[in-house]
């Protein structure tokens, strides 16, 4: 069972849904159907929106491999954590106009590394379990 996963799926999924009710509130009030119009606040909520989509799939999907293949929540669980606090983070520097990227970059590096730490947590893991059934 993948409880550890669904548990930070289901949270990142409500963040992709603010995001999304984000983007959609700013088109309304700027009235632009397609793009960003020139809006620089609605170009930034896009990207936000964007780029969740593009990073959480691959972390979840690394995160659930890890927990299928029996890892333990000491392990996966800080991983989950680190992916939410680096999207959380991005979202809310992506909002900060330029030049102030703080929270924006602290996103992108807690993201990276979340998404680094769960690839070589998988590698390391699998070799655990082939070098114990040997």
């Amino acid at each position: 069972m993948l409880v550890t996963t669904a548990v930070f799926a289901s949270i990142l999924a409500l963040m992709f849904i603010k995001l999304s009710l984000g983007v959609i509130a700013l088109r309304r009030k700027n009235k632009v159907a397609l793009g960003a119009g020139g809006v620089d606040e609605l170009d930034r909520a896009i990207r936000a929106h964007g780029n969740f989509a593009e990073y959480v799939p691959i972390g979840l999907f690394l995160i659930g491999a890890l927990e299928l293949n029996g890892a333990p929540l000491a392990l996966v669980g800080p991983l989950g954590l680190l992916l939410v606090a680096g999207r959380i983070f991005h979202a809310k520097g992506i909002h900060e106009p330029p030049p102030k990227f703080t929270n924006r970059v602290r996103g992108m590096k807690l993201t990276f590394a979340a998404l680094g730490l769960s690839a070589v947590a998988n590698l390391g893991w699998l070799v655990y379990i082939i070098v114990s059934e040997s």
